[in-house]
Formats: structure tokens, sequence, C-alpha cells
């Protein structure tokens, strides 16, 4: 089938009658189409398709603010099976614009389960397809890259479900941070008691677990709205900033940027994964760019190019950091180097300020369904805190 074939495969398992799954279908920007069945909730949803490798953890990635706008198609054929929980929610909501599977399992057989993950997306309003051929999906958007898509079980017709995706947003200059981040400013308390560090985080669409993970190691966290200003940040008198993961463009999110632009020149230490390691490397003056289908999964190696070790971790990111992979580069903020690198295609996945207390990750330290190798990092952070209240004499 080429990409621009206009009739979907038919149904695997297509039955007439009462009781047959209710046609759906989705539709990329390029015209490739597929037929499946319906999953979910009923209607139609458009977004930017991505796929994610991970054969765990689905619940976590449909709560993940970072794949807001975003249609997830998972590589692992059969999920659901372990259904959802009010436990393992990343954010207040199912935040994925749709959700694509292979084999969505019938049963949700686990002592934790409370919903069905179809019951789930249906209850939350969010559409769905299954029974489609996903191997040959994802292998068109690694060959093509990453492209608008629409999923409906409504309005089938596929000429008009090609002219409605092909109207709908890019994520290219799509700033959407500020739509997934907190309304008001929160605290998580640190789970030692007394707290050892303040925390200031700057949520660009931060996952429940991030400021938990930093909490377990005595930091007291303040979450911010993503419009925070270093003012509000400083005002907290915080130990550290944290910059979190998100959604969109990094080149639309200059409040960031001109947000932690304030936080360095007080010379707080900062610490920043994902979105926010994008963030920290357009201050510090490098670029951003779309990567072709991006990283997103939990099986991603990468280097530490310092020590050598290799991390299986965890990503979700559709844009990367343009910076040299060797030696050192000279910034407003002094030398600057990449500290790891993805061995699958050598995208940067890490900056280490030399002349500042700043690092970052393209990464997940916190993931909850796994992999942990990178939870080491929020000790670095502590660790950095704690070195830089000594040079101020506080500790």
């Amino acid at each position: 089938m080429s990409g621009l074939d206009r009739q979907p495969a038919p149904l695997e398992h297509e039955r007439p009658g009462p009781g047959a799954p209710r046609r759906a279908v989705l539709m990329l920007e390029d015209g490739r189409s597929f037929a499946g069945e319906a999953f979910g909730s009923v209607g139609e949803a458009f977004g930017e398709a991505v796929f994610s490798t991970g054969m765990t953890g689905y619940q976590e990635t449909i709560t993940d603010p970072s794949y807001h706008r975003q249609i997830v198609i998972m590589t692992a054929p059969h999920i659901g099976n372990t259904g959802v929980n009010d436990t393992d929610y990343e954010s207040e909501r199912i935040q994925v614009s749709g959700f694509v599977v292979r084999d969505p399992s019938r049963i949700a057989s686990n002592w934790r389960a409370q919903r069905t993950l179809d019951e789930e997306l249906e209850n939350a309003g969010v559409v769905g397809i299954s029974g489609l051929d996903t191997r040959a999906l994802t292998r068109h958007l690694r060959e093509r890259g990453a492209m608008r898509c629409g999923i409906s079980s409504a309005d089938t017709d596929l000429d008009s479900l090609l002219e409605r995706v092909q109207a709908s947003p890019g994520m290219v200059g799509a700033d959407l941070a500020p739509e997934v981040s907190t309304a008001e400013p929160y605290v998580v308390e640190a789970r030692s008691g007394l707290p050892v560090y303040r925390v200031a985080a700057l949520d660009l669409g931060i996952k429940r677990n991030t400021p938990l993970s930093m909490a377990e190691l005595g930091c007291e966290v303040h979450v911010l709205p993503a419009r925070s200003t270093a003012a509000d940040l400083l005002a907290l008198a915080p130990d550290g900033v944290f910059l979190s993961n998100g959604p969109g463009d990094p080149a639309s999110a200059d409040y960031a940027v001109e947000t932690l632009t304030g936080v360095l020149d007080a010379g707080v230490p900062v610490f920043g994964i994902c979105f926010g390691n994008q963030v920290l490397a357009r201050t510090l003056g490098f670029e951003t760019y779309k990567l072709t289908y991006g990283h997103r999964g939990i099986n991603q190696p990468v280097a530490d190019t310092r020590s050598g070790r290799i991390a299986v971790t965890s990503h979700n990111h559709g844009f990367a950091v343009r910076a040299p992979l060797t030696g050192l580069s000279d910034t407003p903020y002094g030398r600057v180097a990449v500290s790891h690198v993805a061995l699958n295609d050598d995208v940067v996945e890490g900056l280490t300020c030399l002349d500042v207390p700043a690092f970052s990750v393209q990464f997940h330290p916190e993931a909850a369904p796994g992999p942990h190798d990178a939870q080491g990092l929020f000790d670095r952070f502590c660790g950095l805190m704690a070195a830089n209240r000594q040079m101020r004499g506080d500790g």
C-alpha cells in the first residue's frame, strides 16, 4: 500500500449483523488511512500521530501531560490487560487526544485494576481505535515522520476526514505548556518530615511522580504555573529550581526562557528534564529542532559521555537540542558540555553547565513504570543544592 492509497484495509474481524463492532477510521495527513473498530469513546479526535514503544505503563502514558494534543499509537500489540486504577495517574485526567491499539484486552486481570482501559477512555470522552495494523502504521511514521492525524467513528467518509485532518493545527510553533500546567501553586511536602531542601518547580506539564521523587529525598516541592516569573520562583527562597517536562514546541516558550534567565542570574541551582532540558538549552543559546518521529517509550538507551555508563531510560519528546556532541561550548553562562547522548541516533540527551550550577536531561528519571536506571539524577540535584548552600555559607 502506498502512502497515498485512499481505501483503508478491511477489518480483520468484521462481522455483520447485531453486535458488530462500530467501524472507525484513522487518517494521516498524507492521505494514508487505516480501518479499525471504535475503542473508548465514539466520536472523532485530531492530533499529532506518534508511537510509543513501551510494552507496559500505558496508564502513565495516556495521563502524561507531555502527550497533550497527540494521538498515541502503542507498538506493543496487546494493551489493557492490567486495566486502570486511580493511583497510577500522572495527572488529573487522560491527556492524549486519541489512543490507538492493535489488540485491546477483553478483560482487566490485575488485583489493582478498578476499571478496564476501554471504560476509562469512554468515561473520559477520549476517542480510540483498535483492530488495525499498528506495525504498518508505525513503519509509515518512521519513514514519513510524525504528522497530523484524525480518528473518527462518527463520520468515516475518507475525503471529509482528510480535509479536517489537514485543517487541524500542527505541533511546530504550538505553545501548549500553559494549557496543561497547574492554575494555582501547590506544595508537595517532604516525606522525611522536616524538609532538607526547598525546590521551586516550574510546571510545564509536570508528572505527579516527579515531585514525589524529590519529596522522597527530603525536598519540599513548590509547584508553580508555567508562566510564573523568576521573581515568583525566587520569592520562595528556593535551594533549587526544577523545570519539568511538557508538551509543545520549546521555541514557543519564550516566557520560560525569560524566567530561567533570571534564575541563572541569581545563581540558584537548576535541574531540567525533557521540555525543561530544551528550555535550559535555549536559555544558554542553543537551538531546538523537531525530530522526524521522536523518542517515546521506556526502552531508550542513553550514554553518559563522562563515565561511559549506559542507562535504559524513559522518553517522550518530539523536539531535541542542537549542540556539539564533543568538546565544550561557550555560552552566556560559561562552558557547557553535552552530558548524555542517545545511542540509537546520537541525539543530545543532556547538558551540564560547568560554570553555573545547572544541568538537564532529555529523558525521565522519575519514570513510574520503569526503568529506574536514571533515578540517581535527583540525588545529583540534591548534591548540587547542598554544594551551593555550602558555598554561600548557609549550611
